[in-house]
């Protein structure tokens, strides 16, 4: 039987809870980036690259989390 719950974390190599964990994490993240922006759309000189790094470095992330789960 489909379980719309697991099946997307499933696909991912994680449980339900673990996807949980990361979904929410990434949220707060990409939360306070958002702020960062928005201070530095203000204040160019804050934050110079800190937005833009952070966001290649959480698709890498992203992008090894995905192949950990096309290997399962």
């Amino acid at each position: 039987m489909r379980n719309i719950f697991t099946e997307h974390p499933k696909s991912v190599g994680e449980s339900y809870f673990e996807h949980l964990y990361h979904a929410f994490s990434f949220s707060l993240l990409l939360l306070t980036l958002s702020a960062k922006a928005f201070i530095h759309a203000i204040l160019p000189f804050l934050y110079i690259t800190t937005v833009s790094d952070k966001i290649k470095s959480l698709s890498e992330d992203m992008q090894r989390r995905r192949n950990k789960g096309d290997k399962n």
